[in-house]
């Protein structure tokens, strides 16, 4: 009793702490937010209205107010502009040198107030870096018209499906098996794979390692079975090339071995654990497989089964032998739509179009993460296996080279190197490399049926003598979308290359990809590091979304700037801990002051209700849903306090924005510091 005491304590301290240490972050990043004069003056800063959106440029509005001592509230509205740096792990983003270009101050008439009230404004805030949410941000991105969403013409032949009730594990070999010799232990192992799969020359017997499993057969696609017999040069050569300490606690639960299904060709593994058990979906003739990591879902009324895999659906009659068929989104059942976001299943949402999250996720693929490069420090080395060999793209006039582990493209008698989001260009294919300060116009012509489709979304903003101003959206990651959702994957197969060495090309399938509204794309469960830790192997990465996704840019990246970089998708099991992301900052948070200002913005008690429509009028939102006009002049605002039905549609939509936005902001803290919202991806259903 007393240890369940001391535990009881110990959550609920830990559970006081975390409340509190939320509560401060919000106090201090919420909005609105107040600035306090040395003229004793109190600017009140309200949640900024998004007006464009282009590159990495945003443009806005924002209603403020101005308590001036012994006198009358004033309102206003200011419209800026600012760059958008973007830390997509942290999901912030700073607007930087915000270029305040209008102001208005409803019917007010006195020109020298105006000027002063403008003055003021400008010189508060223009030497501000503010950093927001980047929820917030996605939210309020709602009410950017002509906002660019590109499509892509994606395959999305379904892939062969394995379904299993017992433990199964999926080994993907890309092509047909290609072996090497390692000549110091005498054994060959199988190059186009990250799974440790070595043959013994004299047995002729091949052999995997698996977490904490050893496996054997005659031949590498079928026949595996489990085995305690493992010869001492090949547990030797396991030592040395499997990493250790990247350990698959999925893979170590495992109380039996889980069957080998060995392929070349594209597919997926459907495992449920053992009986299948269907649940209910509240207010839907829907029901879902409960004991399934898989998103599995059953349509009563036409009796087919859904599947989710890499953000796409497909069905059929039967799980087991199924003759899987592709559902293109805007056919799925209509009680898709009517799923709950508190349901089990919560997490599919954003695979479903219409739904919020399925429109936030796309919004967040016009997001770029950004990034500010040196020109002197930037650097990049580009080795070939032999002489550089290039092929024309279809279609183009880009041709780009193929025993390369990088991606290098020939244009208009220039070679262009992308590598980690950083353009590169020289006169040779082999260098001297310096920074691009131009991106190509040709690169848009690139399908997607190319291996290096992904570099039309990496983008040149801005250049000075000294920098670049350079970013990327999902797509880079291999992140897509079609038919009103995000996707994983072309789809498309790509040959990689093998002469002296292999270079592996990006996938789509094998490797059970799934989306969570605030992780990202990431691995289904029994598939990490256990199975495929294997250090000796080079590429043994390179298999599920090319080598761009490590974090970050590291060529020359300039200090004062973070580098965060969301993979396109999170290696790991589905319950991996999130807690690495407790301690970002979010919200909003001034990096400079103006002289004039006795301190920081600080959070206002204030409610964030305050609104400017698109002609600068300001409107304060009622207890009643409605919108009082707050005019200088009060007698006219009295006189005319209604909307017409066009302002009133943006200013709720603006108050809806703001109430998803701080939504989005909450669950996406909660997900990221360990806790649940829905589902989200995470963790065996019980």
């Amino acid at each position: 009793m007393p240890n369940t005491i001391k535990h009881l304590g110990l959550i609920a301290f830990f559970f006081i702490s975390s409340f509190s240490n939320a509560q401060e972050v919000d106090q201090e990043f919420s909005w609105p937010q107040e600035i306090k004069t040395k003229q004793n003056q109190t600017i009140t800063l309200y949640q900024p209205q998004f007006e464009s959106f282009e590159s990495d440029i945003l443009e806005a509005r924002m209603a403020v107010t101005i308590q001036v001592p012994d006198d009358e509230m004033i309102f206003g509205a200011l419209w800026f502009k600012a760059r958008m740096l973007t830390d997509m792990e942290d999901r912030t983003v700073v607007l930087e040198k915000m270029n305040i270009f209008k102001t208005h101050f409803p019917d007010m008439t006195d020109n020298e107030k105006i000027e002063h009230f403008s003055t003021m404004l400008s010189a508060e805030m223009e030497s501000w870096n503010l950093e927001m949410s980047l929820d917030r941000i996605l939210a309020g991105l709602d009410e950017v018209e002509n906002l660019k969403q590109l499509s892509d013409k994606i395959d999305n032949t379904q892939p062969v499906i394995y379904f299993r009730t017992t433990p199964a594990v999926l080994l993907m070999i890309d092509g047909d098996p290609i072996l090497k010799k390692d000549e110091e232990s005498g054994l060959e192992f199988v190059v186009n794979t990250p799974f440790f799969i070595v043959k013994e020359l004299k047995s002729e017997n091949y052999y995997v390692n698996g977490g904490p499993f050893w496996y054997t057969s005659k031949d590498i696609l079928k026949g595996w079975e489990e085995t305690e017999n493992i010869p001492s040069a090949i547990k030797k050569f396991a030592e040395k090339s499997i990493d250790k300490e990247e350990s698959d606690s999925v893979a170590q639960s495992f109380t039996v071995a889980p069957e080998l299904i060995v392929e070349t060709k594209a597919a997926e593994l459907i495992m449920v654990d053992g009986t299948i058990d269907y649940q209910a979906i509240e207010q839907t003739s829907l029901l879902y497989v409960s004991n399934s990591e898989n998103d599995i879902i059953m349509d009563i009324s036409s009796q087919n089964h859904y599947i989710l895999i890499a953000g796409r659906w497909y069905f059929s009659k039967s799980l087991k032998d199924g003759d899987w068929k592709f559902a293109e989104p805007s056919e799925l059942p209509k009680d898709f739509l009517k799923i709950p976001e508190e349901s089990e299943l919560a997490s599919v949402r954003s695979s479903i179009p219409g739904t919020s999250e399925a429109q936030t996720a796309l919004l967040e693929q016009s997001i770029p993460q950004t990034a500010t490069i040196d020109r002197k420090e930037a650097k990049v080395e580009v080795k070939y296996d032999g002489d550089p060999q290039f092929e024309k793209i279809e279609g183009t006039d880009v041709s780009h080279a193929i025993n390369t582990d990088k991606t290098v493209l020939l244009i208009k008698k220039k070679y262009y190197c992308v590598d980690d989001a950083v353009w590169f260009v020289s006169k040779k294919a082999v260098g001297p490399w310096e920074v691009s300060t131009e991106r190509p116009d040709e690169v848009d012509q690139i399908p997607p049926e190319s291996p290096v489709y992904n570099v039309k979304y990496v983008y040149i903003y801005d250049s000075t003598p000294e920098v670049v101003y350079i970013g990327y959206t999902p797509g880079y990651t291999y992140s897509y979308v079609y038919g009103g959702v995000v996707v994983y994957g072309s789809g498309y197969y790509y040959q990689p290359w093998y002469g002296r060495y292999y270079y592996p090309r990006p996938v789509t399938w094998g490797y059970g990809v799934h989306y969570s509204p605030y992780g990202g794309w990431g691995f289904s469960y029994g598939i990490s590091f256990g199975w495929i830790g294997w250090v000796f192997h080079p590429y043994r990465r390179g298999y599920w979304g090319g080598r761009h996704n490590r974090r970050g840019y590291r060529h020359g990246y300039r200090s004062g700037r973070r580098s965060g970089y969301r993979a396109g998708y999170r290696a790991g099991r589905r319950n991996s801990s999130r807690n690495m992301y407790s301690s970002r900052n979010s919200g909003v948070r001034k990096s400079a002051n103006s002289p004039n200002s006795t301190g920081r913005a600080s959070a206002s008690a204030k409610s964030n209700n305050m609104y400017a429509d698109k002609n600068g009028n300001v409107y304060q939102q009622n207890n009643q849903g409605g919108y009082d006009n707050k005019s200088n002049n009060r007698q006219k605002a009295q006189q005319n306090n209604g909307q017409s039905s066009q302002q009133r549609q943006q200013l709720n939509q603006s108050s809806q924005n703001r109430k998803q936005g701080t939504q989005n902001y909450n669950r996406s803290n909660q997900y990221r510091s360990g806790g649940s919202a829905g589902r989200d991806g995470g963790g065996r259903r019980r």
